[in-house]
């Protein structure tokens, strides 16, 4: 492989890590810590992990440093998902893939704000995927919860969710998709 190959992999990667933290939130639910949120619509529509959600109050932290209160507008403990709605528009938000399309060795970048670190970005390859759930083979921490796995073009996949075995384990796309369905949040 040529080292201009290589020098345009590098360039990629970096204006991918940098649009995906454009559309990485900060989220502070109460004071037990801080984690993260994907901006799922430029209408202030914020998805993230109910575990990071754990009140119906929180606060957003953008990437260009604003902050906004923020109500939970839906919420499922069992899928570990929870949507927020932040009074904002014209945010950037997230390109969002297809998490079936997946295949298993595939480039991943997740992103995330562990140990107070701003849009900390990380990355693996897909070690597993199934409707619900994607396993990538990468590095997360505490804090990186609720944020983005991508793949290598900058399409949203997953919320990451938890680690297992040392694996990061995601909410698959498509079950956010099926989670937003109905419940009137997707919009305003």
């Amino acid at each position: 492989m040529s080292n201009t190959t290589l020098t345009n992999i590098a360039a990629e990667l970096t204006q991918v890590a940098a649009r995906l933290r454009n559309s990485t939130v900060k989220v502070q639910s109460g004071s037990l810590g801080v984690g993260s949120g994907v901006i799922w619509h430029s209408d202030g529509l914020i998805i993230t992990n109910a575990h990071v959600a754990i009140s119906n109050r929180t606060t957003i932290k953008l990437s260009d440093g604003r902050v906004f209160g923020a109500v939970r507008v839906h919420f499922d403990p069992q899928q570990d998902l929870a949507a927020l709605r932040i009074v904002a528009t014209d945010l950037t938000a997230a390109t969002i893939g297809n998490s079936e399309a997946l295949r298993v060795g595939e480039l991943v970048l997740a992103v995330g704000n562990p140990f107070g670190d701003n849009g900390a970005v990380t990355t693996g390859i897909i070690y597993a995927n199934n409707p619900s759930m994607v396993v990538a083979d990468l590095q997360l921490y505490p804090g990186n919860s609720g944020g983005p796995l991508a793949d290598c073009l900058g399409r949203v996949v997953g919320i990451n969710t938890m680690i297992a075995n040392g694996l990061a384990v995601a909410v698959s796309t498509s079950t956010v998709n099926r989670f937003l369905q109905g419940t009137g949040v997707w919009g305003k």
